[in-house]
């Protein structure tokens, strides 16, 4: 799966960016490779954290895991 990122230079010269096709996902870098490393992060961290809740939500119920692939 390959993401899109929305990438702005502000007025202070940082590179600020977005993920667009998770909003949530935000970072700023001093250079666009940097930003770009920094939204990478955030996207595993937001994955990760919405892992956790939702296996919060579910933990000690009979679920059935199974994995999907986007190609």
């Amino acid at each position: 799966m390959k993401f899109t990122a929305i990438i702005e230079q502000g007025e202070d010269g940082w590179f600020v960016g977005q993920v667009e096709e998770l909003p949530a996902a935000i970072s700023q870098g001093k250079t666009i490779e940097e930003l770009k490393d920094n939204l990478l992060d955030a996207i595993k961290l937001l994955l990760d954290t919405n892992r956790e809740i939702t296996e919060k939500e579910y933990s000690g119920k009979a679920i059935i895991r199974e994995e999907l692939e986007l190609i």
